[in-house]
């Protein structure tokens, strides 16, 4: 079923403190219109817009129209995630590196995050970057760990958008963040492999 525009509720999306987002319904209408109505409503609202673009190249008709659309809505988020694949994808570059990140920077952007699996996590600000490392977990299945990655970190700020502007705790949540994606790979599936929050403490506990 694809959501129309019509058929928004826009006053629950303008009640709420974070959308987020991908960019599989940025392919085909009416569900692309209906995404940038929504994420509009959001922004407008004062509401904290996450991005992940979470490529999925064969479901799109060419590399050049996945890379064209998802780019389309760049500038309008405020956190945007992507993987290291997608870093390369985007950028056309195959360095993995701070210029290469940067390149994709916006004004209006508060926090730019390049996952790298096992090896943790780049982060950049407008005031300072850094890297936080992954945890070593005997990995199963990788489905779903950049979701729980996303989903761990905007629990952690949905109500302290200052934590964004402190490197330190920052750091804490994006380490929070990076254990809850390494347990997810640890078991099969998505959704049964989603972590507790005492699960990544433990975890985060152990590494220390």
């Amino acid at each position: 079923m694809l959501l129309s525009p019509e058929e928004l509720n826009l006053d629950l999306i303008r009640s709420a403190k974070v959308f987020h987002y991908g960019s599989i319904s940025l392919i085909v209408e009416p569900c692309r219109s209906a995404h940038i109505k929504a994420m509009e409503a959001a922004k407008a609202a004062g509401v904290l817009l996450s991005y992940d673009p979470n490529l999925r190249l064969p479901l799109w008709p060419s590399a050049e129209e996945a890379r064209k659309q998802i780019l389309s809505i760049w500038d309008k988020a405020d956190i945007i995630k992507v993987s290291d694949v997608e870093l390369e994808f985007l950028t056309g570059s195959n360095k993995i590196d701070d210029e290469s990140a940067m390149s994709l920077w916006h004004p209006n952007l508060k926090l730019l995050l390049v996952t790298l699996g096992e090896k943790g996590c780049n982060y950049y600000t407008k005031n300072f970057h850094g890297s936080v490392p992954a945890f070593h977990v005997n990995t199963v299945d990788t489905t779903g760990a950049g979701d729980s990655f996303v989903g761990a970190l905007l629990c952690k700020i949905v109500d302290n958008q200052a934590i964004l502007e402190d490197e330190a705790r920052l750091k804490e949540v994006l380490r929070f963040a990076c254990a809850c994606g390494a347990i997810t790979t640890t078991k099969k599936g998505a959704i049964p492999a989603l972590p507790t929050e005492s699960d990544a403490l433990s975890l985060i506990k152990g590494g220390e």
